[in-house]
């Protein structure tokens, strides 16, 4: 197995956890007893967290094609 694939795994679960948290943010997801919800200080954080685990795979993905 290669070892870059837990970091692509990571990096996609952060993402997917960036994109809830910004439609939280939104009041398009979540319950509306959670601090997160209808909360514009979430929309951002959301976008930032999804772009780090972007960068997570990326990182992932490059290690993996690497040859060694």
């Amino acid at each position: 197995m290669k070892k870059g694939i837990p970091m692509i795994v990571i990096g996609g679960i952060i993402g997917i956890l960036g994109i809830i948290f910004h439609l939280q943010g939104h009041s398009a997801v979540g319950p509306e007893s959670s601090f997160m919800y209808s909360n514009p200080d979430w929309i951002t954080y959301g976008i930032q967290i999804t772009v780090i685990g972007l960068i997570t795979i990326g990182i992932g993905t490059i290690y993996t094609m690497k040859k060694g």
